[in-house]
Parts: C-alpha cells; structure tokens; sequence
C-alpha cells in the first residue's frame, strides 16, 4: 500500500484525466502582495521570509524562459511531456486585469501547457480576475484558483499579519464557484496559538462552503522572519513530527475522497530553515502520514488518533 492507496493526489487526479503524467512548473512573474507594499501591511505574513521582498526579487525572467528552464529540468528527471504553469511567488492577482491576461496568456501560449494555477490571497480577487479565469477555463485549459487561507480563525489569522479574514475566504470560493473555477485551499498546521483541534475546525468551515483541492504543509521557522524572532525568544513551538502526522492523518479521514491533495507536507530551503529540523525531509513526512493511515485502516475499532475539543467559531 502506497499514500496514494489512502487519498487522491493531484498527480493521480491529473493522470486519469489527461491519461499521461502531467507536471506543474513553478513561475515567479515578477508581482507583487499588499501585505507588503503598503496596501494591507508591510513585512508580510510573520512567517514569510522577509529576504525574498528584495527589489532584485522582481526582475525574473520572462514566462517563457521559466518555462523552458523548468521543462528541462523535468523532462531529465519524469519524462513528463506535458505541463500546469504554476503562478507561485506572491499574490499572482494583485495587478490590473490586462496585465494578468497578458501573463497568464504568455504561458498558455507554449503547446505543452495545458492550464494554470494560481497562487493569490483570498482579498486579492475580484469579479474580473474571476471572469478571466472563468474565460481560459471555457476554452478548454485546466484552471486552479490557489487560495491561501491558512486558518478559520481571525485571531490567528490577524497574529501572523495575514491582512484577511476568513470572510474574505468566503466570499471568494463562493464566488468562483459560482463560475465553477476549481479552488484549491492552502491550509497549515502549528500556526501560533492553535493545536489540532484548530485545524479540523478549519478543514470543516473550508468544506462547508466547499472545495476541491487541499494542500496542508506544516508551519516552517525560517530565517529572516518575525516568527524565527518569537522561536528564538521562546515564544513559538514547532509541531513535534509525529504531532504533525496525526494532524495530517486526521485531514485526510475527514475529507471526501472527490477533494484531491495536491500537498501533504512542505519543505524550506536548507539554508534558510530553523525549526523543526524533519521538514527538510519531505518523505519522512509522507512516509509517515501513510504508516499513520495504513495503521488506522487495519484497527479492528478504529478510533481517532487525536481528541479533540470542540472549539467555539468566531467569524
């Protein structure tokens, strides 16, 4: 038995439906995040590292050339023919509609491209921006709207200087759903102040409203952030990894198995990593997960791994 065996990864999900491997390719295209300039704050997310806001940060290469760049890469390593353009730095809606058809345009342009994904904030999507989504997905492209909700809870929410609540959440998946636009709902775990319970709380207000993709990684200490200044003063704890499974495992048997995980785990860059040390070892994790589930799965009884308070919503 694999993880694959326990939910629907994207990657299968991309499989059955394209009938060949297909891969995303990350794109930084040069925009920018309110949280950052200004707009909502300045600094970002508390656990953002605050290194990647360099101007040189802007100047990347053109879509095309990323594209190509990531193609080879991938074709050495899967031999995958066929690919997502994956609009992943910052907020990948925060500019004028023109702009954004202009770049997204750029990438659906290459004959191996066969959609988009892209990665934004919940506050930074507006009836256009949902319309242009709305029209490339009518033409046939595979469209995802990556939203970066985080968490449910405003008190947290407003503790990591998110700049949203989950109002704004709310009324953007409800939104894109009426245009039937896929979304894909960013979630973390061990965010500060909040335990499993939290998560499941958060996980349950996503499905209400309605989803169709999850990616859950827990929460990383990185350099040159406001949370690796809480963690060094003692007032941030990461997740223990078997803490970090169970939750993990626990997402998994409360969502439907049509809701497909695009991400179960997530890694930060060695040399920007603080804590906790196993998230630079992304198959441990998964490992991990999957020993959880397959052991779930052969209990005569099964119970949760994790009991859980109910906790109070606060909208």
């Amino acid at each position: 038995m694999t993880l694959a065996d326990y939910v629907t990864t994207f990657g299968q999900d991309l499989l059955a439906r394209h009938g060949e491997r297909v891969h995303k390719l990350a794109i930084n295209a040069g925009f920018t995040c309110p949280n950052r300039d200004g707009s909502k704050g300045i600094g970002g997310c508390t656990f953002c590292n605050n290194a990647s806001f360099s101007p040189t940060a802007r100047n990347a290469p053109s879509v095309t050339t990323q594209l190509a760049a990531g193609r080879k890469v991938l074709a050495k390593r899967t031999g995958a023919r066929r690919f997502i353009a994956y609009f992943q730095a910052y907020t990948n809606t925060y500019a004028d509609v023109q702009t954004l058809s202009t770049q997204y345009a750029e990438a659906l342009a290459e004959p191996d491209v066969v959609g988009i994904a892209i990665g934004t904030r919940p506050d930074c999507v507006p009836p256009a921006v949902l319309d242009l989504l709305s029209d490339i997905q009518s033409r046939g492209y595979e469209v995802w709207l990556e939203l970066g909700l985080q968490s449910a809870f405003d008190e947290t929410l407003l503790r990591v200087n998110r700049g949203h609540g989950f109002a704004e959440y709310a009324a953007t998946t409800q939104a894109a759903r009426l245009r039937g636009i896929p979304i894909c709902t960013h979630l973390i775990a061990g965010l500060p102040g909040e335990t499993g319970a939290h998560v499941q709380e958060t996980l349950a207000r996503v499905l209400e409203l309605g989803v169709d993709g999850l990616k859950l990684h827990p929460l990383h200490v990185v350099k040159g952030t406001q949370l690796a200044n809480e963690w060094r003063r003692g007032e941030y704890s990461p997740l223990a990894l078997n803490d970090y499974i169970r939750i993990a495992a626990d997402v998994v048997k409360a969502t439907p198995a049509s809701v497909v995980f695009h991400r179960l785990t997530g890694t930060a860059a060695a040399n920007l990593l603080l804590a906790p040390a196993w998230c630079s070892r992304k198959w441990q994790v998964l490992n991990g997960i999957e020993r959880e589930l397959a052991q779930r799965a052969t209990c005569a009884s099964p119970q949760p791994a994790t009991t859980y308070l109910s906790i109070a919503r606060s909208h």
